[in-house]
């Protein structure tokens, strides 16, 4: 798919309700970017094959005081006209999980293409390790079981590589540089509790739930590549 031209995603490297739930400054932040003092917040699951236990933490956090909570179910479908459901709501909330998953299911239920015309509709996306790294062109992953494996076919509507969890797995560090250098596209990473956030397909802002937490950027040059360090705004 192209990449995306019209609306807003902010990708979490970690951190949000179901990591941070004594901490709602990720959540706050996104939510702040809506135009309705109580907004509409839709959960998908998907990437967790709707976990009740993500349902049920999802509701207890984003009560009725906060916002209006729903959530889309793929795998038990309820929800007929994808386009007109997720248009009603202000923030989409894509969970964490398995992202080979999340994408096989999106793209076979039609979810991936009605997606640009919600986002460009007004309504913005946030999601967290998978729910975060499926927006990208690439990646890495541990969807295809313990070790970490190149993602390549991610959903493109951001570009570049993307790493989530980057300080929370060791293994994170020397295997995304080395995927950036055998990919030859550059990438970014994310520290648990940075989020990332993109307007019309621009990265715009890097925010932070924990004062210490940051981004890294990726640039491959000449078979190296360059490492550099992004402090973020500390939302506390």
């Amino acid at each position: 798919m192209p990449l995306l031209t019209q609306g807003q995603i902010v990708a979490f490297g970690g951190g949000g309700f179901a990591m941070e739930p004594d901490n709602p400054l990720l959540d706050d932040y996104v939510l702040g970017l809506c135009r309705r003092s109580r907004p509409r917040v839709c959960l998908i699951p998907t990437a967790s094959g709707d976990s009740a236990a993500w349902i049920d933490r999802f509701y207890s956090l984003f009560d009725h005081r906060r916002c209006e909570p729903s959530h889309l179910a793929l795998f038990s479908r309820g929800v007929d006209d994808l386009y007109a459901f997720l248009s009603e709501q202000d923030v989409l909330y894509v969970g964490g999980g398995n992202t080979v998953n999340l994408l096989a299911v999106w793209r076979a239920q039609g979810l991936a293409e009605v997606l640009p015309r919600v986002l460009a509709n007004g309504t913005i996306a946030c999601g967290v390790s998978a729910g975060g790294l499926c927006w990208f062109e690439r990646g890495i992953t541990d969807s295809y079981g313990p070790g970490l494996n190149p993602l390549t076919n991610g959903l493109g509507f951001l570009p570049g590589s993307f790493c989530p969890h980057y300080d929370s797995d060791p293994r994170r560090p020397d295997a995304f540089r080395s995927f950036v250098r055998e990919s030859g596209h550059p990438g970014l990473a994310a520290e648990d509790g940075v989020g990332l956030h993109y307007v019309d397909g621009v990265l715009t802002k890097i925010v932070s739930s924990r004062p210490a937490a940051r981004a890294w950027r990726f640039e491959p040059r000449g078979g190296v590549v360059e490492v550099g360090e992004i402090v973020p705004e500390y939302l506390g």
